[in-house]
């Protein structure tokens, strides 16, 4: 992402940006960092931290930010339209709006069209992230008007969703209760959203068990197996299965 804050600081900023990658990428905490180095009046291009307005946009009560999220399974058309009228509005605070778009590959083709024209006619100042698991859910028409920055997992052992990847993927190597590993998974994942993001954690483990970065008693045809439910699992959701059904049925495939 240095590209991003190289073109922020030296004043080459696009007014729409698309940033793709997993629920373990950083991609919503590196859109605020962005939109503080937008608008940090302390330090411009690198956002201080610690001013007023770096302080607001870290709590998400920025006058000028305007985040927006799916609902669900999607992004409603509604709160596309909403964000649209937002951003015909002049700032109120500074000379920016900002736009932060999570789940952005989750639009309706119709809220897809409907915000191409901001895209095309944007008012002047404004910045628009749409933060994307997978850019190629977006039309072409969104994708050809916006800079795509591709942002790798991070592993984090700290991270809750890795604690709870980690913590059940050894359950079931020393032969764990379904029962218990599912009872384990419902205290933690509340919704789709959640759901998604234990996947990409449990997949990120998977794959440094493979490699050999992380110990494991699985062999690496059942991580193969495994990794491969995993997917079926992401695929499920993608396709607005039943989040607990999705991932019990992991379960049971995995033998877990």
């Amino acid at each position: 992402m240095d590209k991003l804050f190289d073109a922020i600081r030296n004043g080459r900023l696009s007014h729409a940006y698309i940033i793709e990658g997993d629920a373990l990428s950083g991609k919503y905490e590196t859109a605020k960092r962005a939109a503080k180095a937008v608008l940090c009046e302390e330090a411009p291009g690198e956002g201080c931290g610690r001013c007023v307005i770096c302080q607001k946009v870290e709590h998400e009560n920025y006058e000028d930010v305007y985040h927006v999220s799916a609902d669900e399974s999607s992004l409603k058309d509604a709160v596309i339209a909403e964000l649209q009228e937002n951003l015909r509005h002049k700032p109120s605070a500074g000379d920016r709006n900002i736009a932060i778009i999570e789940d952005a590959d989750t639009m309706t083709v119709r809220a897809q069209n409907r915000f191409l024209k901001t895209l095309e006619e944007p008012n002047p100042g404004t910045v628009i992230f749409l933060l994307s698991e997978n850019r190629d859910n977006l039309l072409p028409t969104i994708r050809s008007r916006c800079v795509t920055y591709r942002m790798p997992a991070v592993y984090d052992e700290d991270n809750p969703y890795v604690e709870l990847a980690a913590d059940l993927l050894a359950k079931a190597e020393n032969g764990g209760y379904f029962c218990d590993i599912k009872d384990a998974l419902d205290k933690k994942i509340k919704d789709r959203k959640s759901a998604m993001a234990f996947l990409d954690a449990a997949e990120l483990l998977l794959m440094r068990y493979f490699t050999g970065r992380e110990k494991s008693m699985w062999s690496p045809e059942h991580i193969r197996e495994v990794v491969g439910f995993v997917e079926e699992a992401r695929r499920d959701l993608n396709f607005n299965v039943n989040y607990k059904y999705a991932l019990r049925n992991m379960l049971l495939k995995a033998g877990m």
